[in-house]
């Protein structure tokens, strides 16, 4: 642990993102956050599930003091510190920027051959907020069938139909981010609900994610395909685009073809008979198991089930930092 600790802090370049944090003024300068940042780390590469279990492997471990930055115990921060510490950190988007940086860094050079998109539930310890009131109906046209001659009103687009006309940023703006409560099916067809979120990610070959877009538990995956995309083309140089049957949809083929990618999305039968794929695409497909894996991954080894924070931007730090450890680990393993 120590050893990938090191790994994951290397390929971090921390200091370029915590001199905004430097102290300036007058009296007694607050904790480093660079500390701090690594100390957040550490809880998700030594998979500490509570900030209070962290504090205490601090004061009880002094290798793993050391390499976060204190010399002593009573050096070790308290746990309001470390909570107000995380407030800021979300609200700046710290390790969002960190693993944007290290994918373009030592990513973005090289060709990327697939880049795998799914979606995962994340359960989160708070209620889910009120649904928004719904906008004022249009007002009502004549019932029945149109006159010869008459046009019915169009109806207004859909979120699929505007984004791709539209950037990255205005595109995640208009993303609900919201708790609510989310519904699927598992692998073995029986339904299952949860309330919180849901993570979407991009997966490139190696178990590396490079892209990740938190929303609402009650997004559907579809509505998260272009925006992912648009973000990890600025990120990695890709050619194959693999998704599963939620993605089927044809404004989500014509963007992935503008980006000059090959999109291989296993079809959707929608009340009809199932195409299967070309024996060529069937066997490329197979790779998107790297996108379960890394879901797979996250959960069970860097936090993504024990989530304790509550709001979007919180629950997506915490998020995060279970990310930024995880790539750092696959790129460290690729570089070498």
């Amino acid at each position: 642990m120590d050893q990938q600790f090191c790994e994951v802090i290397s390929l971090t370049n921390l200091g370029r993102f915590t001199g905004r944090y430097d102290w300036c003024g007058n009296g007694c300068p607050p904790c480093s956050r660079t500390w701090l940042a690594h100390a957040f780390i550490a809880k998700h590469v030594y998979q500490f599930p509570t900030t209070t279990a962290l504090i205490d492997a601090l004061k009880s471990r002094p290798l793993l003091r050391q390499l976060c930055g204190w010399d002593s115990a009573g050096d070790i921060p308290s746990e309001p510190t470390f909570s107000r510490a995380f407030t800021e950190f979300a609200t700046d988007q710290l390790p969002q920027q960190i693993h944007e940086h290290m994918v373009t860094t030592h990513a973005g050079p090289k060709l990327v051959g697939h880049v795998s998109r799914d979606a995962t539930a994340i359960e989160a310890p708070e209620r889910p907020a009120a649904k928004p009131a719904p906008a004022a109906p249009a007002p009502a046209g004549k019932r029945g069938r149109p006159k010869r001659g008459e046009t019915p009103p169009p109806a207004p687009p859909k979120r699929l139909e505007l984004q791709p006309h539209r950037t990255l940023a205005e595109n995640l703006a208009d993303l609900p981010s919201r708790c609510d409560v989310g519904c699927k099916r598992n692998s073995k067809g029986h339904q299952e609900s949860w309330i919180g979120y849901k993570l979407h990610l991009d997966t490139i070959d190696g178990d590396c994610p490079v892209s990740a877009v938190l929303t609402s538990a009650s997004v559907h995956d579809s509505q998260v395909a272009i925006p992912l995309a648009q973000m990890t083309a600025q990120r990695v140089t890709s050619l194959y685009d693999l998704m599963d049957s939620a993605y089927d949809a044809p404004q989500i083929h014509a963007f992935s073809t503008q980006l000059g990618h090959v999109p291989i999305i296993d079809p959707n039968p929608r009340r009809g008979e199932k195409i299967p794929l070309a024996p060529a695409a069937a066997e490329r497909f197979k790779e998107r198991s790297a996108a379960e894996r890394v879901n797979s991954l996250l959960k069970e080894r860097y936090g993504g089930r024990w989530v304790r924070v509550r709001g979007a931007a919180k629950v997506m730090c915490h998020l995060m930092f279970g990310l930024v450890a995880l790539t750092a680990t696959a790129l460290f393993a690729r570089l070498c």
